[in-house]
């Protein structure tokens, strides 16, 4: 995924219990003052991410500012309430995507609060966007056939996937597969060698013929996995609003060929939405009025959610970290791209004396004379 830059999963991950006393401490190194700081996150709104949550609260001392819609969405709209609830500012904007320790698979979440502690799809919200887009994907694999007759790679194409009046679907780039009989390669000048009930053949393009060298006089198969990310894109009618329902679909469309096909497609579409999202957010954050004379640090990474395990009251939520924003009160800033931010991350201690006791904060609550709320 070259055109999402060079995001690394592997030896990037660190634990939640880890990572945010790495970071309270990264937001001292960077002159905020303890007591001070009021953090925000912009999460998804399943409970899972309530963990994380808890752990902000703990080590910052304050229950963080909700920034966030489902997906991990920002809320860029709250930048000045945001602002004016603190004197440095924090925002952690993370997509969130299930583990299963079990079979090493990603995109799903046994939640033990279920009947039967079932598994399920996690993150919901970037399941449900991503479903329609595998399903034309796979009935595209299915509805592309590869033949090999008389020496000559053939491909039989469903209708369906040649209508280009579509106003939504699945759009294969022909010019990548088909041979152009007149050398120029257009929409209109792929000759069918056959035309049947509900599909057409043509004759493969050399490049294209080259990816089955393995078949025999006679041999036909489905293309399968060999329609790579590469051959086809989407179109799609949603509404272009900006934070709107279909605002993380629209983050997603430029790059669900990549999604579709990837292995865990759950996983890259969370890492695509937290670079989508980084990039927007930044732009409104440096561009807001309430935030100007004030400390700020914006963080964005992902969430790895790791089943929990029967008697497990929290999973163990792993964060990838993938670039930050910093802003300081004279209004000078830096960014610090993936690997810079994780050395950073990784010089800081995990030490937080500043950490509060959350069971002996709630028992003082408990212990102090009722105040009387008259109306």
């Amino acid at each position: 995924m070259k055109s999402m830059g060079n995001f690394q999963l592997d030896q990037r991950m660190i634990r939640y219990s880890q990572f945010v006393p790495k970071l309270y401490n990264f937001c001292l190194s960077l002159g905020f003052e303890s007591g001070k700081i009021m953090p925000s996150r912009a999460f998804c709104s399943d409970e899972n991410q309530g963990f994380p949550i808890i752990l902000i609260a703990k080590h910052f001392g304050t229950f963080p500012f909700n920034h966030g819609r489902v997906g991990g969405i920002v809320a860029t709209d709250r930048h000045g309430p945001h602002a004016h609830h603190g004197q440095d500012m924090v925002i952690i904007q993370a997509s969130h995507v299930g583990y299963e320790p079990d079979n090493g698979k990603f995109g799903s979440y046994r939640r033990l609060q279920t009947d039967g502690c079932e598994s399920t799809s996690d993150c919901g919200k970037i399941s449900g966007a991503t479903s329609w887009y595998s399903n034309e994907y796979h009935f595209a694999c299915e509805n592309i056939l590869i033949e090999l007759s008389n020496g000559e790679v053939l491909v039989t194409i469903d209708n369906q996937l040649l209508d280009v009046n579509r106003k939504e679907g699945l759009v294969l780039h022909l010019e990548r597969m088909l041979r152009c009989w007149d050398g120029a390669c257009g929409k209109d000048l792929y000759e069918p060698l056959q035309v049947l009930s509900t599909s057409k053949c043509f004759v493969a393009s050399d490049e294209f013929a080259a990816r089955f060298a393995h078949l025999e006089e006679g041999d036909t198969q489905v293309i399968g996995s060999a329609l790579d990310n590469g051959l086809f894109t989407f179109k799609r009618d949603i509404v272009d609003q900006e934070e709107g329902q279909d605002h993380l679909e629209r983050n997603l469309l430029p790059h669900m060929p990549q999604i579709v096909t990837a292995n865990f497609p759950a996983l890259i579409a969370a890492q695509v939405n937290t670079q989508v999202e980084f990039d927007r957010a930044f732009r409104t954050i440096t561009r807001e009025p309430a935030y100007r004379g004030k400390r700020l640090l914006f963080i964005s990474g992902v969430h790895i959610d790791i089943s929990p395990e029967m008697g497990q009251t929290f999973p163990l939520t792993k964060f990838i970290p993938w670039a930050a924003y910093f802003q300081d009160i004279d209004g000078s800033h830096v960014t610090y791209e993936q690997e810079e931010l994780w050395s950073l991350l990784q010089e800081q201690s995990t030490e937080n004396p500043d950490q509060i006791d959350l069971d002996a904060a709630i028992e003082v609550m408990e212990e102090l004379q009722e105040v009387v709320v008259e109306s």
